[in-house]
């Protein structure tokens, strides 16, 4: 797997769905100025994904606060996500859904991602956060059968917003609110000796 943190996010042109719409040209550089969550995962009509889907629905009012937009991506066509996005949530479906769906049936936006499973031609469980230059500043890649926890982007974004802000650094299982340090050896030692 390639390590794309610290490095500019490859940018695309490809189709996407959002809402009821179908969006020809979408790209990375429509959202220069905010923070991305881009997601990727297997496949429509699947199992654990809609799961994923709706949970970041769930908390899109968070990453929309933080001036961060939320773009999930699979392999499969524009109108197999139109068609999902039309079923009900009791059904399997992600109907509710309301940030774009990326269409990468031609996997060049998980292969260049380094998320593509090539032998069966899907996409890992790979989730990006792309700073508002469009750097990537941290990057997780599950295995098909496990779910991301959608807290964790955010206390992610949380971390990186915070350091951008303070210029300070956050230290292991840090949230929002939490106690930060100074990146200087005395920094971790005022940290060590006030926890």
């Amino acid at each position: 797997m390639a390590v794309l943190v610290g490095k500019k996010a490859p940018d695309f042109k490809a189709k996407a769905v959002q809402g009821q719409k179908i969006i020809d040209n979408f790209s990375l550089e429509n959202f220069r100025g905010k923070n991305i969550i881009l997601f990727f995962y297997p496949l429509d009509f699947t199992f654990v994904c809609p799961t994923e889907l709706h949970a970041f629905q769930e908390k899109l009012s968070e990453f929309e606060r933080r001036n961060t937009q939320v773009i999930g991506c699979s392999i499969d066509s524009c109108y197999s996500h139109y068609a999902w996005l039309n079923t009900p949530k009791s059904k399997g479906g992600i109907q509710g859904v309301n940030y774009p769906i990326l269409s990468d049936i031609n996997k060049t936006i998980a292969r260049d991602y380094d998320v593509l499973l090539e032998e069966e031609g899907i996409a890992f469980r790979g989730l990006f956060l792309i700073d508002k230059e469009g750097i990537v500043r941290h990057q997780v890649i599950n295995d098909l059968p496990l779910g991301r926890s959608v807290d964790e982007a955010i206390r992610i974004l949380d971390a990186l917003l915070f350091h951008e802000q303070h210029g300070e650094v956050c230290p292991a299982n840090w949230q929002n609110g939490q106690k930060s340090m100074q990146p200087t050896q005395e920094g971790l030692e005022k940290y060590f000796t006030m926890n």
